[in-house]
C-alpha cells in the first residue's frame, strides 16, 4: 500500500503472512486426510481375516492364558486345536465341558480323556526333614535353591510357596513346609510345575480316583536318605519285585509306569510292604 507516497511494507508483509498460514494449514489438513484414506485402504487390504471356527472356540475357552496346554495362550490354543483335533483335551481349566463344546464346534465326536492334575513327589514336612543348618535367607524356593544346604535333602520340597503364589486357582497350600494340592481347585494349568525350582510337581492324567503316586524324588543311596529325611525312599525295590510291570527303579527311586498302572491288588500289596509309606493316593474328581 502507498500512503502519502510511501509504501507500507508492514501491512504488505502482514497480508502475505496470513495467506501463507492459510495455505500451510490447508496443506496440512489435506495431507492428514490423505493419510487417513491411505491407512483405511491399507487396513482393509492387509487385515487378516479371523477364522470363524477359531473365533468360536476362543469364545468358549476360559481365557486363563495359563499355558497349561503347552502353547502361548488361549488364542494360540484355539488356532492349534482347529488344525489338530487331538489337542482338544489339553485345556485344563476348561475341563470336559470345554472338550464337548469344542467337539460340537468342530463337528466331531468328543473323546473322553483323563483330566490332567498336579501331583507333588515329596511327602516330607518340617518334622520329617533332618536339617543340620537352618536356612535364614529370603523365603522363596527359587532363592533357597541357589543356597547350598537350604535343606539337607537336595531333592525335597523347600516349602516357601513359590508354587502356591504361581497358582491362579488357589489350588496349593503349604502345610508345615510341604506343598499340598487342593484337588477341589486344581485344573492342571501347570503354573506350579514351572514355579518349582526342584521340579517336584508333575502333571498326570487322573485315570482313576484317587490315584497312587510315589511321594519322593530322591535318587540317593539309603544311607544318605536316612541322614536327611525320615520318610524318603531308600531304594529297597520291594515294590518292583511285587509288581514288576507297574513299578521300576530309577537309580535308587521307585517310580510308577502309568501306562501299566496295574490292578488294585498289586498296588495294595506294594503299598503295605513299603517301609517308608511313600505310596499315597491323591486326587479328587471335579464336576464338569
Amino acid at each position: 500500500m502507498i500512503c502519502n507516497g510511501t509504501i507500507d511494507l508492514h501491512n504488505i508483509l502482514a497480508g502475505f503472512s496470513i495467506i501463507s498460514i492459510g495455505i500451510a494449514g490447508a496443506t496440512l489438513l489435506a495431507m492428514g486426510m490423505l493419510f487417513v484414506i491411505i491407512l483405511t485402504i491399507a487396513n482393509a487390504k492387509l487385515k487378516v481375516q479371523q477364522d470363524p471356527t477359531v473365533e468360536a472356540i476362543m469364545n468358549i475357552l476360559p481365557g486363563a492364558n495359563c499355558g497349561g496346554c503347552g502353547l502361548a495362550g488361549c488364542g494360540a490354543y484355539a488356532d492349534a486345536v482347529v488344525k489338530d483335533h487331538s489337542l482338544m483335551g489339553k485345556c485344563g481349566p476348561g475341563g470336559e465341558a470345554t472338550v464337548r463344546e469344542i467337539a460340537a464346534i468342530l463337528g466331531i465326536e468328543a473323546e473322553t480323556s483323563a483330566p490332567i492334575r498336579a501331583v507333588v513327589h515329596c511327602s516330607a514336612k518340617n518334622d520329617d526333614k533332618i536339617n543340620t543348618v537352618k536356612y535364614q535367607g529370603v523365603k522363596s524356593c527359587a532363592e533357597a535353591q541357589m543356597v547350598a544346604g537350604a535343606i539337607d535333602c537336595p531333592y525335597g520340597c523347600l516349602g516357601f510357596g513359590d508354587c502356591a503364589e504361581a497358582c491362579e486357582f488357589d489350588a496349593i497350600d503349604i502345610d508345615q513346609g510341604l506343598a499340598i494340592i487342593k484337588y477341589d481347585n486344581c485344573v492342571g494349568c501347570g503354573a506350579c510345575v514351572q514355579a518349582c525350582p526342584r521340579r517336584l510337581i508333575e502333571l498326570l492324567p487322573m485315570r482313576e480316583y484317587p490315584m497312587m503316586v510315589i511321594a519322593c524324588s530322591s535318587l540317593d543311596k539309603a544311607k544318605d536318605v536316612r541322614g536327611y529325611c525320615k520318610v524318603g525312599c531308600v531304594g529297597c525295590g520291594l515294590c518292583a519285585k511285587l509288581a514288576p510291570n507297574m513299578f521300576r527303579m530309577q537309580q535308587k527311586l521307585a517310580v510308577i509306569d502309568y501306562e501299566k498302572y496295574g490292578n488294585q491288588e498289586e498296588r495294595d500289596k506294594a503299598q503295605q510292604k513299603c517301609p517308608r509309606n511313600l505310596m499315597i493316593y491323591v486326587g479328587k474328581k471335579l464336576e464338569s
